[in-house]
């Protein structure tokens, strides 16, 4: 079926929509345990680049998993689905000529790095939210931990599956040292480094 579908060039291209916006287009991808803090300080970060007149969106696991990805489970090749589909869609997004935000825990390397390899590596900013399990575990706002304990949740992520921690993160946060704000301004300042906003 593939060698039927053609790709179409079109006339308005990439660079020419994010000249439109006045600023680059790339991937800010935020990994970490569930209550690690990821989807707070990706929050907090779009409102900072709102706040600059930069065109954001911001994708989030629960979110996705009700629309997109509402056929997959947690297995380890559904996990890794999920995974691709996102970053086929941030791909999208960034030809779009926006800054994107993805938070999830995308616990495997070689999914993250399949993620480099569909957006391009000079379009991606991996954000490691290195939260200790314990104070994680604390905060289960949404008592994940406790029944992935109690049996009654499998394969979650750092309880009867496992976590594959970034080897080389652009940034890394431990939240319970680094302060939202904070962890906005370290992000920013990478950011800046590397896209000159």
């Amino acid at each position: 079926m593939e060698k039927y579908i053609i790709q179409h060039n079109f006339s308005v291209t990439k660079k020419e929509r994010s000249a439109l916006k006045n600023h680059g287009a790339f991937l800010i991808w935020f990994t970490g345990l569930s209550g690690s803090g990821k989807s707070t300080i990706a929050n907090e970060l779009e409102k900072a680049l709102f706040a600059k007149e930069i065109h954001t969106y911001l994708l989030d696991g629960d979110n996705v998993r009700k629309g997109l990805n509402n056929n997959l489970s947690f297995s380890p090749e559904d996990r890794s689905e999920n995974i691709r589909r996102i970053a086929e869609v941030a791909n999208l997004m960034i030809d779009a000529g926006l800054v994107v935000l993805a938070s999830f825990v995308s616990p495997y390397r070689e999914d993250r790095e399949n993620v480099k390899r569909i957006v391009g590596y000079n379009n991606f900013i991996e954000v490691f939210v290195n939260t200790p399990i314990e104070e994680c575990e604390r905060r289960d706002v949404k008592g994940f931990y406790a029944k992935a304990r109690a049996g009654e949740i499998k394969n979650f992520t750092g309880v009867n599956a496992p976590y594959e921690a970034p080897m080389a993160p652009d940034v890394e946060i431990d939240t319970t040292v680094v302060s939202v704000e904070e962890a906005v301004a370290l992000i920013l300042s990478v950011i800046n480094k590397r896209f000159k906003f």
